[in-house]
Formats: C-alpha cells, structure tokens, sequence
C-alpha cells in the first residue's frame, strides 16, 4: 500500500491533474465540496490515474480540508509516483 497526498481545487469546469503545490500534485476536480462529492471524485480520479479501481483507492485524511491523504492499494510508493507523474501535464519540481 502506498499513500499519496493531493492538493484539491473543486468546482473546477473539469476533473483532472493541472500541476504541483510545492512537491504535492494539484487535482482539480469539477464536483463541488458539498455532502463530500468532491472527495468521491478526488478518490475515482486518483484510481482512474493509476489504473485501478476506486474501492482500491481510500481517504484517509483530509475530508474538510484541500490538502487529502489517500491509501492506494497494489502499488508500491516508487509505481504510484510514476502514475501521478504521468497523469500531471506538468513536470514535477
């Protein structure tokens, strides 16, 4: 299991990695930071990054806050950094 740490910008006008906050990658996602749809997108669009499905993704930390801890399942850290990496259409710092 690997832990990932995201920081969120909801209400986007679409879902998807944009850059970095410092070394932690930046997840827009379009659902809003009500009644926690956006921490559900937050979990279904780290999944689909790394190739797998939502139940293997979890939060962990975070819930009211931008800055989210997530436990991803079947990846070790080193696999889960390339994903992440390979999703964001920016370079990493």
């Amino acid at each position: 299991m690997a832990r990932l740490v995201v920081r969120v910008r909801p209400g986007a006008r679409r879902t998807g990695f944009v850059g970095w906050f410092g070394d932690i990658p930046k997840l827009a996602v379009s659902a809003r930071p009500e009644g926690g749809e956006a921490n559900e997108e937050v979990v279904r669009a780290v999944a689909r990054a790394c190739g797998l499905r939502p139940r293997d993704v979890r939060l962990v930390g975070g819930a009211a806050s931008r800055t989210k801890r997530l436990d991803v399942e079947g990846l070790t850290t080193a696999e889960l950094a390339v994903r992440i990496a390979d999703a964001n259409p920016r370079r990493a710092p």
